[in-house]
């Protein structure tokens, strides 16, 4: 609890298995009153190792339903057992959980309803073995989003970020794409609703057993990310209207 508010983190999985302890064992007890893992489908003993480190509540995908389905799962489990203060949290590693305390100051203080942990600020990006190509994506793509979604942050695609119940309650996340552009979505949605967003410096690692989408599918990504854009753009105008800029509950 923080002031009265439920802390919960909840870990999107697949595959996670060679990381998950590693993850787990660095978030901040009793700070933190419960945790949700959702392993979508993995190949590994994730959903085993999960049970076997105690963590209380574990929903498994007996089908894969994608990176953004894994996420709809956790919010709406989240948002189930009464969070006020929800984090998502990477079981791979790549994010560290020793900045969890911040995120929920920030939140639990009333300063930001949002945090984001990002990888831009500083240099921690680059040092932490981003791949270079990656960088270069993703100041050309926050350049464009921060132009059209008229906003102003260093990074939109990181995947350590922290949320108020009621932003969770406010935006329709759950109409959202299964895939990896979901988080993209939701932040235009937080971003059309009014809540502000908070960063943070956040280190980040890439190594082998990071999770991390190959240059396909970042290319897939990027073009819906630039699709996302032009429609809150499109939105915030009035020129056309979108269902997923409508009010959640």
């Amino acid at each position: 609890m923080y002031k009265n508010k439920k802390v919960i983190a909840v870990l999107p999985a697949y595959n996670a298995a060679l990381t998950l302890e590693k993850t787990f064992q660095e978030i901040p007890f009793p700070l933190v009153d419960e945790v949700i893992l959702c392993d979508d489908a993995s190949k590994d003993d994730t959903a085993k190792l999960a049970k076997r480190l105690g963590i209380q509540h574990v929903i498994i995908h007996e089908q894969n339903k994608g990176y953004g389905g894994n996420q709809k799962s956790l919010y709406n489990k989240a948002l189930e057992l009464g969070g006020d203060i929800v984090i998502m949290l990477h079981p791979d590693y790549q994010y560290t959980p020793k900045l969890i305390p911040s995120f929920v100051n920030i939140i639990g203080e009333g300063l930001y309803p949002v945090v984001l942990g990002s990888r831009i600020l500083g240099k921690g990006a680059l040092r932490g073995g981003m791949p270079y190509y990656k960088y270069i994506s993703n100041r050309f793509l926050t350049f464009t989003q921060n132009l059209l979604i008229d906003y102003k942050l260093s990074e939109y695609h990181t995947g350590y970020r922290a949320f108020s119940r009621e932003v969770l309650e406010s935006i329709l996340f759950n109409g959202n794409s299964d895939d990896f552009v979901f988080d993209n979505e939701m932040l235009s949605q937080i971003v059309y609703a009014g809540f502000d967003i908070a960063e943070v410096t956040c280190p980040t690692k890439y190594f082998e057993e990071a999770s991390s989408i190959n240059f396909k599918r970042s290319m897939k990504y990027g073009l819906g990310v630039l699709r996302v854009s032009l429609c809150h753009f499109l939105q915030r105008k009035g020129i056309s209207k979108f269902e997923m800029y409508q009010k959640g509950k």
